[in-house]
């Protein structure tokens, strides 16, 4: 079942020629591309990206093994590699020559072990003794040398997410030297060392690069180092040591991830997470490291989840061979030729695929029993918000069982994000309104991602379709809505008049009236115009309920057109004939609006009513029943007349 796996590789990877038909394969970090090269005669290349409809196909000149191949950003300038000593370019720029050009590294004795773009014209060598960076100039077929540092190096890796090299030194490879790159500068970071096992002398262990790998966690640099079981120190298993490498400052180790088995392992970070593949078992662990154990000091953090198998994959079968009828072919997942790439990429070489690994959230819920543990774990995720309201929807199927506590949990959680979301719009709309700082910093606006679970969502749907089902009981429903106003409440959330409409509803469906009474003389309901309107609707169905909403209106002084306009318009004529008299505003209010309101409800009782009390109250402003042409009420007085008689007309007052 697909509800098992809650790792799968994409639907739709980058398919490439594989291994079997060219010499060789290379995979690019920075531009994510696979270069297929095929030599003999003419050194014939096809690369291919996630984002190329169709692949990049040209031929170079034989000048022997290709050792790396790289394009720079935007595919303007391509370098290759073929000796240890220097770097050939090719320009791919319109109107530019398409004849190449060489560079050979500044250090005489010096290898090139490989190279970078940092940029769309500014590349960086790597030798055994040390770095060089270079401004590549198209148009004069030349570089410039912008900055070199020597130091030792047994073998480098590339982060192109922040323009990070790292160089391993020493001959133990553990000490560690990055360096950062922007804009034509070089920063030399703080370096620092790997804890390395201990292990029995005379044997000495060093640093490997398959042990290493560097990603961006949380938006934060992050060196993972995979450290093997350690027969001396008597660990249960391996670990991955996570080094937070910031811009500035020195690097300390913050994380360990604790494996609990030994084996191969390869490393990717999918979504913020880290995901350890263990080859033997043939399945996947993953690491939150937001997620802290409250009893552990140190960051030392177990699987999120069981380890599981990434989810089954079929390859179609494509090309002449290729028959309807074939069902297509099951990839051999975790295969010894599989490569793995930074941050979320698997390649096979030897079946011509680039697959970008994701996460499911779905099977997690069903994998995480802990409600408030599932929650932490959830708005850390992209695609989070529908699982979270499904969690929520979920979580009140329950019923009433000790549940209150682990739905109070829940909405405490959600709404943290939401006022911290609330905070920092209402902070940046006063940075704007307030105009350009002295500094010229450009504010920016928060990014409200799909944890910002609002009112709204809860509303639309969890709490409205939970108040409608019938199998649970209205005490629980009341409960539910309720401890979602107190977390409201309690981050200092304005709380939208809906939510307290929804309680409303319920408590009237149920006829707890005296629930609803408490509810609005201990002010558990705050005062809103939309309340109060709806409590004066309620007039008919429970009598005080006309009360308790002039009591709210009086404290709010709040607009009383508007009131009388929400109460016309449910026709309560008299309801709103008799508030507006509370408040002292009949004798300025409009006649005809009133009598139209009445002629609607089809009632000629309350349409004499309602024509009755203008007559007295012109009789009393003017001395005379009569209405003057400018109320425009001519055909309000014909049908009284029509139906009750002209001798029903009141008649002026005579002194």
């Amino acid at each position: 079942m697909s509800e098992e796996h809650y790792l799968e590789l994409c639907e739709n990877p980058v398919q490439f020629e594989n291994a079997s038909n060219v010499n060789n394969v290379f995979f690019d970090e920075a531009n994510k591309q696979v270069f297929a090269v095929r030599s003999g005669g003419a050194t014939g290349v096809v690369v291919k990206g996630p984002d190329d409809k169709n692949s990049i196909a040209f031929r170079m000149d034989d000048k022997g093994e290709v050792k790396c191949i790289k394009f720079s950003f935007g595919n303007k300038i391509l370098a290759v590699q073929r000796t240890p000593k220097s770097v050939d370019f090719i320009n791919f720029i319109p109107d530019l020559p398409h004849l190449e050009y060489s560079q050979e590294c500044k250090s005489k004795n010096a290898s090139v072990l490989g190279f970078c773009w940092t940029n769309w014209n500014e590349i960086v060598f790597i030798t055994d003794q040390g770095i060089e960076f270079y401004q590549v100039q198209p148009d004069k077929r030349s570089l410039k040398l912008l900055k070199s540092q020597s130091i030792n190096v047994n073998w480098y890796m590339y982060c192109p997410e922040t323009s990070v090299i790292l160089l391993s030194t020493t001959v133990q490879g553990n000490v560690l030297q990055p360096f950062s790159f922007k804009s034509a500068t070089m920063s030399k970071m703080s370096k620092f060392e790997i804890e390395l096992p201990v292990v029995p002398k005379p044997a000495k262990l060093s640093l490997s690069e398959r042990d290493i790998a560097v990603a961006t966690i949380y938006g934060q640099l992050y060196v993972m180092y995979l450290k093997h079981h350690s027969r001396v120190a008597n660990s249960p298993g391996a670990e991955v040591v996570l080094y937070h490498l910031p811009r500035e400052g020195p690097c300390k180790k913050t994380h360990v991830l604790k494996l609990n088995t030994t084996g191969k392992f390869a490393l990717n970070v999918v979504d913020n997470l880290v995901v350890v593949h263990h080859q033997s078992s043939q399945t996947s662990i993953i690491f939150d490291i937001k997620l802290k154990d409250p009893d552990s000091v140190l960051n030392i953090h177990q699987p999120v989840l069981p380890a599981l198998s990434i989810h089954p994959y079929k390859i179609p079968l494509t090309g002449p061979a290729a028959v309807a009828s074939q069902a297509p072919v099951r990839c051999e997942l975790y295969s010894s030729t599989w490569s793995v790439f930074q941050p979320d990429i698997i390649i096979s070489a030897s079946e011509g695929y680039l697959w970008y690994l994701q996460i499911k959230l779905q099977p997690a819920v069903n994998l995480l029993q802990d409600k408030g543990k599932l929650m932490d774990f959830l708005l850390h995720r992209r695609d989070c918000k529908m699982v979270i309201l499904s969690v929520c929807s979920q979580m009140l199927d329950g019923g009433e069982k000790g549940n209150l506590p682990v739905v109070a949990t829940v909405f405490d959680k959600l709404n943290l994000v939401y006022k911290d979301y609330l905070e920092a719009e209402q902070s940046y709309t006063m940075a704007v309104e307030s105009g350009p700082s002295r500094g010229g910093i450009t504010h920016r606006r928060p990014v409200r991602t799909q944890a910002v679970i609002d009112q709204s969502d809860m509303y639309t749907h969890v709490l409205s379709v939970f108040t409608e089902r019938k199998d649970v009981s209205h005490r629980f429903v009341i409960a539910v809505l309720m401890e979602y106003i107190r977390s409201l409440n309690q981050f200092q959330i304005t709380v939208q008049h809906y939510l307290y409409e929804l309680v409303i509803k319920t408590l009237v469906h149920h006829n707890l009236f005296y629930m609803l009474h408490q509810f609005l003389q201990y002010h558990v309901l705050s005062d809103s115009k939309p309340l109060a309107c709806l409590l004066l609707s309620l007039e008919s169905t429970y009598p005080p309920a006309h009360q308790l909403s002039l009591d709210m209106l009086k404290r709010l002084s709040t607009a009383n057109d508007e009131i009388v306009e929400v109460l016309l318009s449910k026709q309560q004529v008299l309801g709103a004939l008799r508030f507006i008299r509370s408040v002292g505003g009949h004798d300025n209010i409009s006649a005809r609006k009133f009598l139209d309101a009445a002629r609607q409800t089809k009632d000629q009782l309350l349409f004499y009513t309602i024509f009755r009390f203008f007559e007295q109250r012109n009789q009393r402003l003017r001395g005379s029943p009569n209405f003057t042409p400018g109320e425009h009420c001519e055909e309000h007085t014909t049908y009284f007349k029509q139906v009750f008689g002209e001798q029903a007309l009141m008649k002026p007052l005579t002194v």
